[in-house]
């Protein structure tokens, strides 16, 4: 582990890390990074004790009675918390064929989803949070339990550094067997860049929230992705289907813009429309900034809990 007099942001960046084989390496280096760069508690809001609220039934403890609410409503509402206070985190990777993008040049974009997940990972089990790992392509390829055990965490780690991305994804089935396979409320965390029928995504994550978990959604682009910055003439593969397309990348780009964009609009306006907090992962960009959304989306709804 590095030690407190390392600069440890000299590791942040995808080119440095992608050099770094092991996983629970460049997990620690992130994870450290982010604590000893700005963050002063960074650990502050991620486990959250109060759930809900249920009405009164005969034979439930009265030191769980909300007496505040009674004082306003006149009725008796039990508070409900989650199950020995710790977080069930349900992390959900996309390893299927696009997520291979980037790879030619460095770090693809499974590469930072994959690093960014062993970094939450790390982070959670250091707040004694379960954690559970399911990976999919057009079908769920690995499915890991939640567990707070240490030696889960390196299975977790080991896990997602063997696995490699393949295949095409059909979200039409996989998406709604993700929503049955996890059977513990509690977060679930899906990394994927979301290249799919956003009528199924919206299905699949409405399942979600229909089982009363809370959902953020880790959508993870690459930066070419995002700014097609091509500039001589270029054959452009599918990765999912089996088409090419050699053209000048110049005459494209304004139009291609302007369609992610359109795109990503209606993703967030499902995520929204659903609750669900929708983050950006731009894979040029550090990872300690992943987890520094991820703590602020936290703190923002520990917050939003307390008011209730």
């Amino acid at each position: 582990m590095a030690s407190a007099d390392i600069n440890v942001d000299k590791y942040l960046d995808s080119k440095t890390l992608e050099k770094i084989k092991r996983m629970d390496v460049r997990a620690r280096l992130v994870v450290e990074g982010f604590i000893t760069g700005k963050h002063r508690s960074p650990y502050n809001g991620l486990a959250v004790e109060f759930a809900t609220h249920r009405e009164y039934a005969p034979g439930d403890d009265i030191k769980h009675i909300d007496w505040k609410v009674w004082s306003k409503t006149d009725r008796l509402y039990i508070k409900e918390y989650e199950e020995e206070t710790n977080l069930k985190c349900h992390i959900i990777l996309d390893c299927s064929k696009s997520m291979r993008y980037g790879e030619d040049s460095g770090w693809s974009k499974f590469d930072y989803a994959a690093t960014a997940a062993a970094s939450l990972a790390f982070l959670m089990q250091q707040q004694q949070d379960a954690i559970s790992l399911i990976t999919f392509s057009n079908k769920i390829e690995q499915a890991l339990k939640p567990s707070s055990h240490p030696s889960h965490l390196k299975l977790i780690l080991h896990e997602l550094e063997k696995t490699q991305p393949d295949n095409k994804t059909d979200v039409g089935e996989v998406f709604l067997d993700l929503a049955n396979h996890v059977k513990k409320r509690g977060m679930v965390v899906i990394f994927s860049d979301l290249f799919v029928d956003l009528e199924n995504l919206e299905k699949m994550l409405q399942q979600f929230r229909i089982r009363r978990h809370e959902v953020v959604v880790f959508h993870v682009m690459h930066d070419h992705e995002l700014d097609f910055p091509f500039q001589d003439n270029t054959l452009f593969k599918g990765l999912e289907i089996q088409a090419q397309l050699h053209t000048e990348p110049r005459a494209l780009r304004q139009s291609y813009i302007e369609a992610v964009e359109r795109y990503m609009k209606r993703v967030k306006k499902v995520c929204a429309t659903g609750g669900i907090d929708h983050i950006l992962l731009n894979t040029s960009k550090p990872l300690d900034a992943m987890l520094s959304s991820y703590l602020s989306f936290r703190q923002k709804s520990r917050r939003s809990l307390l008011r209730r």
